[in-house]
Order: structure tokens, then C-alpha cells, then sequence
């Protein structure tokens, strides 16, 4: 399975591609503000934000693939493994807010927050597709 190529998939890594890189360049340019010292006033707030646009962009990536992808059932696996995604990440983030109630670890989460997690949990999705499919459609 891992040579299907969709013309949906295609555009998904195309997106996908442009997003990381989006990402990385907003990262690099707003760490290096922050940690510059300089002071940006109220620009610190977009500057902040910035680096999440392309990881909320990620989201809607992997949503619109899952309405262009025309194989059904290459779509189910698509599904599946973000439906995967999203129930691992809600019990991750869950548990650890409890611990955090309850001072049990730090609060925060040292930068791995639900969007890490939701991203992993696609990891775990391919898996769980393997395994009880025999493919993991090779996406997201």
C-alpha cells in the first residue's frame, strides 16, 4: 500500500510540506525575538502566536484529506487513526491535568501540549491500522 498515491494525497503532503516549513521559520524568527530580549510591546502577542498557525493549518490538512481522498477505503484508515489520534491525546491531557490538580507534576507541559499529543496518537492510529488491517494507507 505504501505506493498509493492519491491525487488527494499528493496535495495533502504538498500542504503538509508547506505548513513544516511555515512552522519551522516562525519558530526560529519568534525564539530568537524572545530570547533576543528585545522589547516588541504588543507585537509579542502575534509573534507568540505565529508558529501555531501552520500547526492549526496541519489540522485542517489532515481534515480536508479525509474529504478529497476518493478510495473509501483508504478513507476509513484516514478516519480511524485521527479518531485514534483524538482519543489519545484527550486521555493524555486529561490524566495529566488531574496530576497537575492534584500537584503531582509541574504545571505546564514543557511545550509538549495537545497538539504533540494528537500527532503521536496519529502514530499510534497507523499502528493500530497495521496491526488489524495489515496497512496503515501510509498517511498522515
Amino acid at each position: 500500500m505504501s505506493k498509493y498515491k492519491s491525487p488527494a494525497m499528493r496535495r495533502y503532503l504538498k500542504r503538509l510540506a508547506v505548513l513544516m516549513a511555515a512552522y519551522l521559520l516562525l519558530l526560529i524568527v519568534a525564539v530568537r525575538t524572545f530570547r533576543s530580549g528585545a522589547d516588541i510591546g504588543l507585537l509579542a502577542w502575534p509573534l507568540a502566536i505565529a508558529p501555531a498557525l501552520p500547526i492549526i493549518g496541519v489540522f485542517w490538512a489532515v481534515m480536508r484529506l479525509l474529504v478529497e481522498e476518493p478510495d473509501e477505503f483508504i478513507r476509513m484508515l484516514f478516519v480511524r487513526q485521527a479518531l485514534i489520534a483524538t482519543g489519545f491525546c484527550l486521555t493524555v491531557m486529561t490524566v495529566w491535568e488531574f496530576l497537575q490538580n492534584f500537584d503531582l507534576v509541574p504545571s505546564g507541559t514543557g511545550g509538549f501540549g495537545a497538539a504533540f499529543f494528537w500527532f503521536m496518537g496519529l502514530g499510534v492510529g497507523a499502528l493500530y491500522n497495521k496491526l488489524t488491517t495489515g496497512t496503515s494507507a501510509d498517511c498522515a
